[in-house]
């Protein structure tokens, strides 16, 4: 009994042996980092709406470089309806974008908020050329089918 039990301990010993010498043999493994993106010219939508004001820089072909929301930025409750919340929202998603290179923007406006015009404010103070401002916000032609009349 005494044997079989030495023979398990001393397989075991070898056994831990030949990881750590495979393990020190092997290279250590490599995370690959994301590679920055370098994009000079992109769009800004500025989505504002009655509770909060969202920020997203994309490049041209759509895909997200960085966003921000007032919400984001530790605002709560009404205070993310302020334009002092919408401009602090505009310039942290900026100095994001800035980090992949980004120079021009084109702005997309959407929505009938307080942030409207101070967001836009925000994203021209940080020395990015604003190469076009559209407002995009959904108007209805006609609007909804009106209710049945009241019959009294």
């Amino acid at each position: 009994m005494a044997e079989t039990d030495t023979k398990t301990i001393k397989a075991k010993n070898t056994a831990t042996k030949a990881v750590e010498e495979s393990a020190e043999t092997q290279a250590p493994k490599v995370k690959k980092s994301k590679s920055k993106r370098t994009v000079t010219e992109g769009n800004a939508y500025i989505q504002s709406s009655f509770n909060n004001t969202i920020v997203t820089i994309t490049d041209l072909n759509g895909n997200i470089i960085a966003w921000s929301s007032a919400g984001s930025n530790g605002f709560k409750g009404a205070k993310k309806a302020t334009p002092y919340a919408a401009q602090v929202s505009a310039e942290a998603a900026i100095n994001k974008a800035l980090l992949h290179g980004i120079e021009k923007l084109h702005v997309f406006v959407k929505g009938i908020g307080a942030g409207r015009d101070q967001a836009v404010r925000g994203l021209n103070s940080n020395g990015v050329d604003i190469e076009s401002i559209k407002d995009i916000t959904p108007v209805p032609h006609n609007g909804c089918r009106a209710r049945k009349s009241r019959r009294v």
